[in-house]
């Protein structure tokens, strides 16, 4: 079969709150200018926009109007679009799948699995497909793991899986995310995504991950569902996809989109000035319909990412969800410990206050009225946050599985000594 990995144009459809069927909302062309830079564009159908529920796409750069949008940021791709395509894992199976690295943006998006993040798909037609009713079901998930495996060891699949079902890894999940390997999985409870621990991992990152959650949980922080199974001696995380919810006649969708695109920052290190719980508060404040809501969650998950040492917590590790016409925060993912070599700082990914990215209890503090906080409020939340990790989070490991040998390696995660050390050390 011959595939065409640069295509230049492409219908974008959308599943609209309360529908179960998607509809197309507009066109989506990617070409080069003279200087070879990649120009994305799109614009709204006539018919959608006279549709007294159409709904924007996102609520930031592609709002519902007859205008020709057009970018060169994200390769050309506008943010919303890319936070419907696959992350890194997703890539690397469609380019295992297709047999070549030499794909273009769009080519990505219309090749990655119809069960994408978010309420948005890609097409050649201008009438969308009917979506895809068939999912890999959670009694597979030795196969699936056995797939992924291959995979990244860069290996032929194994003898007694066909080439055929590398298809089904293209059931990549979210596109939000990390790196890890995952597939989407179906039980009866609806859709989860898979994600597998990898042959090098320094921990049972399953367990781990699920015990972070819970922990989050235990702070007053609303983050995803989540289960370990486990399938021939080896754990597997599944977290619930918190932008569906499955009823009769299928699957209702809600909108989704990254922290990223609210902030409209590049998705690698060059756009790393926009990476920014502070300006991502501002927007939030702007878009979600209960903004004091919003914020006190984004500062609680700030404060909790900085006691954990997650160093991960980059703005595609931020979302935004849509269930109907209102805008709120998704539940927390991707919520893991790293293990830098500092004692005295740690990091963030994102600016969390006067001092830039530091993780430091006085940093995250500095900012507080951004939040919509007073300054005792704020400093409650960080003290009874700080005794509730540094008291339970071993408990709470144990309890999701984590084994003793794993809490030892993580245990320098929490409570690490710069969080409440002063700044004389280090300006």
């Amino acid at each position: 079969m011959t595939f065409n990995t640069n295509p230049s144009e492409c219908y974008v459809y959308i599943t609209l709150p309360g529908q179960t069927l998607p509809i197309t909302a507009g066109r989506f062309t990617l070409t080069t200018n003279r200087q070879s830079v990649p120009v994305g564009r799109f614009i709204y159908g006539k018919h959608y926009l006279a549709r007294s529920d159409a709904v924007p796409l996102d609520p930031v750069e592609l709002k519902l109007s007859t205008k020709n949008y057009e970018t060169v940021a994200l390769k050309g791709v506008f943010g919303s679009l890319r936070d419907a395509g696959p992350d890194y894992w997703g890539r690397r199976v469609i380019e295992r799948y297709l047999g070549t690295s030499q794909i273009n943006e769009m080519g990505y998006l219309l090749y990655s699995a119809d069960d994408r993040a978010g309420a948005l798909g890609f097409g050649l037609h201008q009438t969308p497909p009917a979506p895809r009713r068939l999912f890999n079901q959670t009694v597979e998930l030795e196969k699936l793991q056995r797939m992924a495996d291959a995979l990244i060891n860069d290996e032929d699949p194994p003898e007694d899986l066909i080439n055929k079902q590398i298809e089904e890894l293209l059931l990549i999940g979210t596109s939000m995310g990390g790196a890890r390997p995952k597939a989407v999985v179906e039980n009866q409870d609806g859709l989860w995504i898979a994600k597998f621990n990898r042959p090098d991992d320094k921990w049972n990152n399953a367990s781990v991950e699920h015990a972070m959650l819970a922990l989050a949980r235990a702070c007053g922080i609303t983050s995803s569902e989540s289960r370990i199974i486990n399938i021939s001696g080896r754990d597997i995380l599944l977290v619930k996809r918190f932008d569906r919810e499955k009823i009769q006649d299928g699957y209702l969708r809600s909108r989704m989109i990254s922290a990223l695109t609210l902030l409209r920052a590049e998705d690698n290190y060059t756009g790393r000035d926009k990476w920014s719980y502070i300006l991502f508060v501002e927007e939030l404040r702007r878009c979600c319909s209960e903004p004091k809501k919003e914020s006190l969650e984004l500062f609680k998950r700030m404060c909790f990412n900085a006691l954990i040492s997650n160093i991960d917590d980059h703005p595609r590790n931020h979302a935004i969800i849509a269930k109907d016409h209102h805008w709120k925060l998704s539940p927390a993912y991707d919520l893991t410990v790293s293990l830098p070599v500092s004692i005295e700082r740690r990091d963030l990914a994102m600016i969390c206050g006067d001092y830039g990215r530091f993780a430091n209890a006085t940093n995250i503090l500095s900012q507080c009225a951004r939040f919509m906080l007073e300054k005792e409020q704020a400093e409650s939340i960080v003290q009874n946050m700080e005794n509730q990790i540094r008291s339970t989070w071993y408990s709470t490991a144990r309890t999701a599985g984590v084994s003793e040998r794993d809490c030892e390696k993580i245990k320098p995660a929490f409570d690490y000594p710069g969080f409440r050390d002063g700044y004389q050390k280090l300006y």
